[in-house]
């Protein structure tokens, strides 16, 4: 298949890619575009053989979810049955945005979409191109991240031609993605409950600021029971993973360098925070050790650039877990598929 490559670097590119590409989502083919988060790999939502080509291109399990996009909540009345009570003032005040929340599945959306569940998860996203491509298309668009299944997340157009070029038909160039970790995923409980299903740039504590109580889900950070079903992307399976084994190391940073600087050798590898970068032969940047929003800009690309190093090993160094951090840490230790080991055991 010939990908077309659209860019949209002016006003005039932009207008033409949203006509092109909303075209040829409505005719069902798969167009990769850029978020807020990650980029993603659009399809018409409400188009079944289209989503189920989403599933194959990517090798996507098909137990694995999807995330519906819609560009406001005008839209939001093609893919849900209900909306609970409280949680369109949650959307009112974070949508457009990074945020995700899973709402019983409207008769239009077809099962595949949730993996057979009677509930979708539904975002609209603030960039605007993304906003743009689902207003242009005039449907709901399911995005999955735009890579192959397993792999680390796409956060520049470069990420999407390695992994999709000549599998789809077109890719839009929309830059580096502003965040660089996928959205936050919550299940509304009722009563101003919400279950924290994935994190991400949206906090626990925002949530709590705008009046939800929120439940962490045990598969934050640690595995998903054998047999569980998830109403979320991101939960079951490995994800986000570099070709070579990666190891999460915890423990006081000095102890860590330590622990890591014993086992260097000329294919190993260390992720590490930028303060101590100076430690290791071979090292790329995590970004600072107390700044969780260059973590999360850095994980991935550095992620996906082990693969391209003669690397047998990686180490990598451990984030907070509080606050933004919390979805970096997630996404690290899945990449690892939760292979952590404390400093003075290495």
């Amino acid at each position: 298949m010939d990908t077309t490559l659209f860019s949209c670097s002016s006003a005039e590119e932009t207008a033409y890619a949203m006509q092109e590409c909303g075209a040829l989502i409505r005719r069902g083919e798969l167009v990769a575009f850029p978020t807020e988060t990650v980029y993603g790999l659009g399809a018409n939502a409400l188009d079944a053989e289209a989503v189920a080509r989403i599933f194959r291109v990517k090798n996507r399990p098909a137990d694995n979810p999807l995330i519906a996009h819609i560009s406001g909540f005008e839209m939001i009345s093609r893919v849900v049955s209900a909306v609970p009570e409280g949680i369109e003032a949650l959307t009112r005040r974070f949508w457009p945005g990074p945020l995700t929340v899973v709402f019983p599945r409207g008769k239009e959306i077809p099962a595949v979409v949730s993996a057979g569940l009677d509930t979708v998860a539904v975002r609209c996203p603030s960039h605007p191109i993304a906003n743009q491509l689902i207003r242009a298309a005039g449907v709901p668009v399911v995005a999955p991240s735009a890579n192959l299944s397993g792999r680390p997340s796409p956060t520049c157009f470069a990420h999407c031609k390695e992994d999709l070029g000549g599998k789809v038909a077109a890719i839009i160039d929309g830059g580096s993605c502003e965040i660089g970790l996928e959205s936050t995923v919550v299940l509304p409980l009722g009563n101003k409950r919400l279950k924290l299903l994935r994190p991400g740039g949206i906090t626990a504590a925002m949530l709590e600021d705008a009046g939800f109580h929120v439940e962490m889900d045990p598969a934050i950070l640690a595995p998903v029971r054998a047999g569980q079903k998830v109403s979320s992307p991101g939960m079951l399976h490995r994800h986000y993973a570099p070709r070579a084994p990666l190891t999460v190391v915890t423990g006081d940073p000095e102890a860590v360098c330590s622990a890591i600087i014993n086992k260097q050798g000329p294919r190993i590898w260390v992720l590490a925070f930028d303060e101590y970068l100076h430690c290791f032969d071979q090292a790329l940047s995590f970004g600072s050790e107390t700044d969780s929003r260059s973590q999360a800009r850095a994980l991935f690309q550095a992620l996906r650039q082990f693969d391209s190093l003669p690397c047998d090993q990686i180490y990598a160094m451990k984030p907070s877990g509080e606050g933004e951090g919390l979805a970096v840490c997630n996404r690290l230790l899945r990449a690892a598929s939760f292979h952590m080991i404390p400093a003075e055991r290495l």
